[in-house]
Parts: structure tokens; sequence; C-alpha cells
């Protein structure tokens, strides 16, 4: 049976063939066609993005395999996904907003092998956003770079740091840019404390801040990510708008196949060709259309209109990598720490 799903995969395309060679030697058996269901544990802000892509990969893989295959999610901050998954969720793969996360399943976990970065392309991100600033109509407070975040009076809200990705994003992203933009190693922190004073609440993922700063009207701006702007205005209205500060963190969009759990359901093949899916030009065109910014070239340029120009960097580039920044700035004690001690709020 193994044979006859690596032949019907190896003939469907590059990309499936490419996962088949990067997951056989893991693959105890081939799954029976039949019916298989996977569990896809996310991070808060993706819900509708998988939605349509669930759609259009279970009639591929019918197609290609002949096998029904049903996909389950579940959303929240990434940090607190992930310890659900630590704690037992038998989650087949996870689509994360960070690679660090990702890092604890193998690490604490052994979920997956140290390396799980290598088994797709692009560090296996198929996808990155932007952390940006959205503002009220006509921008009143006249917020225009992350500092403005921090000047008085001035309310922001910021998913919390300790929980979800999208907060972890959105103080790198202010850290980063104060380098970027001249100022003081030593007056950093200090930078940073102003805006996290300024936070009135930390909800615990993108979604519930998105909530707080729209529904329930509370804060002069809100960072969040580029692919959450659209789906906002056309919820609540035309009520914001969008700034992006001239520096900006570039968010990639990690996956993996969590092996161990894949190996005892017997779904490594489909939830590996899940998500090497992600690269495939349908997949890469609906992450499109969800305004996440797609790696493949000829997508990205007809999209161009769509995602404008922004100068960034990665956290490899401005903290050595997700290990370091976590290391230094989100362990406990370590500077975010620190910082809100020094600023009075909660952690």
């Amino acid at each position: 049976m193994l044979r006859s799903w690596g032949t019907a995969l190896l003939r469907g395309s590059v990309f499936a063939a490419g996962c088949l060679l990067a997951y056989l030697p893991c693959a105890s058996a081939a799954p029976e066609p039949g019916s298989v269901t996977l569990l896809n544990v996310s991070y808060d802000v993706s819900r509708e993005f998988y939605r349509d892509y669930n759609a259009a990969f279970i009639a591929h893989w019918k197609a290609l395999a002949g096998q029904t295959l049903a996909v389950n999610q579940s959303h929240g901050g990434s940090s607190r996904q992930v310890q659900s998954v630590l704690e037992g969720l038998e989650a087949d793969v996870v689509t994360m907003n960070q690679a660090n996360d990702i890092d604890r399943l193998a690490s604490q976990g052994h979920l997956l092998p140290a390396d799980w970065a290598s088994h797709f392309p692009d560090g296996s991100a198929p996808t990155t956003s932007l952390s940006v600033i959205l503002v009220r109509k006509g921008n009143p407070r006249q917020i225009h770079d992350w500092a403005d975040l921090g000047r008085p009076g001035i309310a922001v809200l910021i998913p919390n740091p300790k929980t979800s990705g999208n907060g972890r994003y959105a103080y790198l992203a202010a850290w980063g840019a104060a380098r970027r933009s001249g100022v003081a190693e030593s007056a950093i922190p200090a930078a940073i404390a102003r805006i996290i004073a300024n936070v009135p609440v930390f909800d615990g993922g993108g979604r519930a801040a998105t909530t707080t700063f729209a529904q329930r009207q509370i804060g002069d701006a809100l960072v969040t990510f580029e692919s959450e702007v659209p789906l906002i205005l056309g919820e609540f209205g035309d009520h914001f708008e969008v700034v992006y500060p001239p520096w900006t963190v570039l968010a990639e969009n990690p996956v993996a196949v969590v092996e161990t759990v894949a190996r005892r359901h017997g779904t490594v093949l489909p939830a590996a060709a899940y998500l090497r899916y992600l690269w495939s030009d349908e997949g890469q065109e609906i992450a499109a259309r969800h305004h996440l910014r797609p790696r493949t070239a000829t997508v990205l340029a007809r999209h161009k209109g769509e995602f404008p120009a922004v100068r960034t960097f990665t956290v490899e580039e401005m903290f050595g990598g997700w290990k370091q920044a976590q290391r230094e700035h989100f362990d406990d004690g370590a500077r975010y720490d620190q910082i809100v001690t020094a600023a009075g709020v909660p952690k």
C-alpha cells in the first residue's frame, strides 16, 4: 500500500514528491484509502485562511490519493496553543506565526525533530505578514511610528507577548525599529517601557485584542498583522486606517508535522502533503486572497498592488533568531519581564 500511495503522490506533482521523500523515513505505514482526519493546531488569527485552504486541499487530496480527508482546526494565542499540544492535544500538524513555539515541541516535548524547519522550503514558512498599527479613522492622535505609541495619553492594544506570537512580534518590531532609527541601545528599554505602560489590557491573542479595540472601542491604536486589517474593516466597518511604520518586522509563519502524533495516527503522508500544498500555486493564491504575503514570486507579482513595499527586518537579522530572542527577551526574568516590572504593569 505504501508503494501505491507513493506512486500516486510522485505522479501528482513535484511538490508532493518532495514531501513524500522527506517523510517516508518516518512513516511506519501508509494510511488506508477511505477517510482520515487531521488536526491543525494554529495561531489565533489564521481561522479564515485555513477554512478556505482546507476545502481546496481536501479536494486536491481526494483527486490525488483517493482518500476522503477532514481537517479539524484549533486556534488561540500561539504559545498557549503549543502548550496545549505539549499537554496532550493531539495535533497532526501545527501552523504557527513564529518558529520559537514549534521549537518547544522539539526541545520540550520531543514531538518532532530539532531540524523541523529544514523539512519544507523557506525555513518551513510558506507565508509572511508584517506588524502594522491600526488607528481610528483620520488618525486623530497622529500616530505614525512605533515611538508614537509611547507618547503620554496614547492607549495602545497589543496582545500579551507571554502568550501570543502576535504580541512578541509587536514588541520586537518596536525594538528593532528603534535600532534602525538610530536610537542608542541603552535607551531602547525605556522606549519600550513607555509603550508597554500605555497598554490598558493585555489580551491573550490577536483576535481578542482586535475585539477590545474595534468592538469595545478601547484604545487609540492596535498593533496587529497586516493580514488582519481587511478582516477588521470588513467586520467592523470603515472606521479605521492602517499605519505602516518606516520600519517593521517581517512575520514568518512556519509549519510542521507533529511527527510523533502523526505516526501514531497513521497520518504522516497526508499531514506532510497538507503542509507542502501551502507552496502550490493554489495554496499561495489562497494565502494572497487572505492578505498573507505569498513566498512564490509569480503569485506575489500578481498581487503586488495589494502589498505595499515596506522596509522590514527579520527576527534572524535583528535578534539572532527566535531562540536567542526568546532567551534574551521573553523567558521568565528576561528583558520583557524586566520592562513590565519597571513600567508597573501586569506581565
